[in-house]
């Protein structure tokens, strides 16, 4: 049992927290309001953890003679770890909450109970600070009821205070279904705050030596309709705006009020330094004009990149130029990645940690860069990537795409003749005029927006909804292209899986060719996991 939470203390804690997260990767990555087959909650919080742990092991002890205590160094360390590892919103969330947890204690003599609740709170508030708009129900209100469980405990006592601590995050983690209708209604509890539980747990053990016997959140016996609640903000809003801010605090918390009042999606992420520090701002609005005079009254901004959305819009990047650009593509799928590298593009596996994404960032020898994430989750990395990829002074513009076909469609138009930021936005609006689909089977029973649905049923989704789901993959992969053609289109792109079966792609061709006459189609084998087949139309 420990009185003090020292520095071999923090890294049997996170050796600890990543073996509980790896029993358990499994399961959190079912933790997942859609019935398809790629939930990686679990996996991308035990890859966040690794690189954290990696980080710990890769210092040899030597503690900066003008730096923080033993344990702030140690804490640190992982915190930096954590930031370069992270993948996917959970994973970058949690470096946020380790990075505000190191810096509340990181001079502190020693970290008792009272100081570990401080701890707690302050990595509550890098979290919530990381979103302008949070959602209960989600990772954030379960390590805010640990924070608040921690200080109520009102003791200096390590062991009580921690053992609070995690009871607290265990009683909020049960109520997520409560507090998000998406979570009720497809019969779960939230998975990145299920995986903070685990790590929480696990400080618990190294503090007390006794485990905490928790058995798992048992899911609810009713699915009806599954809706998931967009990370990208409303439609309402046509432009995305980004930029770094060198300011201050007072600077920036007037900034967060002019900006939440011009639209949605508000992210300010600073890098924790003291007084005048650098910010990463992004914002959804309708006034570009604005979003960035109001950076300009506040501070200094730089990297400003800008989007036009369409539905929800992907970016673009040019392939490396004789004027010093490149393009940084993440792909999965060994035929997408020889399309992509086929355009020139810089290409990184699927899911990949921040780290490797600075590193294929820095591998392009180019100063100014844009990062094709092709995923909801990656966009997360990718924009932490940006900012470490600024600090060594590259130019790095993230653009939004969540899916190949509206990457494929970026590269086509993209022009090295052209300014950086003008070809940037000529490319997201190509990115943004291509609707995408995703065929793939359903892997749980569910109530989708379409209907219900059963394990094996196929299931088409456009635009990330279900929209279609049939009992035939070839009927329902041409019954999705015909509905996306109703709305309009002249091009149709077919990227068919690993898994597709033969002469899927020349079926939904044929049907095309016969249905719609003057459309024009292009297949490629792109040989993506889960899903047999990607639609995209322009």
């Amino acid at each position: 049992m420990l009185d003090t939470l020292d520095a071999a203390a923090v890294r049997r804690w996170c050796a600890g927290g990543l073996v509980a997260l790896k029993r358990h990767q499994g399961e959190i990555d079912d933790l997942n309001v859609y019935p398809v087959p790629d939930g990686d909650t679990g996996t991308n919080m035990v890859l966040t953890l690794t690189s954290a742990q990696q980080a710990l092991a890769m210092d040899l002890g030597t503690l900066p003679e003008d730096g923080p205590t033993a344990h702030g160094h140690a804490l640190r360390l992982m915190a930096r770890g954590a930031l370069l590892g992270a993948r996917g919103n959970s994973g970058v969330i949690l470096s946020q909450i380790l990075r505000g947890f190191a810096d509340a204690v990181a001079a502190v003599p020693a970290v008792r109970g009272r100081e570990l609740a401080a701890a707690l709170r302050d990595g509550t508030a890098a979290a919530y600070a990381a979103v302008a708009r949070p959602v209960e129900g989600t990772l954030l209100s379960v390590v805010a009821a640990a924070a608040h469980a921690a200080e109520h405990a009102d003791s200096d006592d390590l062991r009580a205070v921690a053992r609070a601590a995690a009871g607290g995050a265990a009683h909020a983690l049960a109520r997520t279904p409560e507090q998000l209708p998406a979570l009720a209604r497809a019969g779960v509890v939230d998975a990145g705050g299920r995986g903070l539980c685990l790590l929480l747990d696990a400080l618990v053990e190294v503090v007390t030596g006794e485990s905490p016997e928790r058995p798992p959140p048992a899911p609810r016996p009713v699915r009806p309709p599954v809706t998931a609640v967009r990370e990208t903000g409303s439609e309402e809003y046509a432009y995305e705006v980004q930029y770094l801010l060198d300011a201050g605090p007072q600077e920036v918390a007037r900034l967060r009020a002019e900006l939440a009042a011009l639209g949605d999606s508000l992210v300010v992420v600073g890098d924790g330094s003291a007084g005048t520090g650098t910010w990463n701002v992004h914002v959804h609005v309708n006034d570009v004009g604005a979003a960035i005079e109001a950076g300009v009254v506040a501070g200094r901004p730089h990297r400003i990149s800008v989007t036009r959305f369409a539905d929800q819009l992907a970016p673009v990047p040019p392939a490396v130029a004789a004027d010093g650009r490149a393009a940084v593509v993440v792909a999965t799928g060994a035929g997408i990645a020889g399309l992509f590298a086929g355009e020139g593009a810089t290409v990184v596996p699927g899911n990949p940690s921040i780290g490797e994404l600075v590193d294929a960032i820095r591998a392009t020898g180019a100063a100014r860069v844009v990062v094709l994430p092709n995923d909801p989750d990656t966009q997360a990395v990718a924009n932490a990537a940006a900012r470490e990829a600024h600090a060594l002074g590259i130019k790095v513009s993230v653009v939004p795409t969540r899916s190949p076909v509206q990457a494929l469609a970026a590269l086509a138009v993209r022009d090295p003749g052209r300014r950086f930021s003008d070809d940037v936005i000529a490319m997201a609006e190509a990115a943004g005029a291509c609707r995408y689909a995703e065929v793939c089977y359903a892997r749980r029973e569910a109530l989708t927006v379409a209907g219900p649905c059963r394990p094996g049923d196929v299931l088409a989704l456009v635009e990330g909804e279900v929209h279609l789901i049939g009992s035939d993959l070839a009927d329902t992969c041409a019954a999705v292209v015909d509905r996306m053609l109703g709305g309009g289109g002249e091009l149709v792109t077919l990227l068919s899986g690993a898994d597709a079966p033969a002469g899927l792609a020349d079926a939904v061709r044929e049907h095309v060719g016969q249905r719609w006459p003057f459309v024009e189609v292009q297949a490629y084998p792109g040989g993506q996991p889960h899903y047999p087949l990607l639609v995209g139309v322009e």
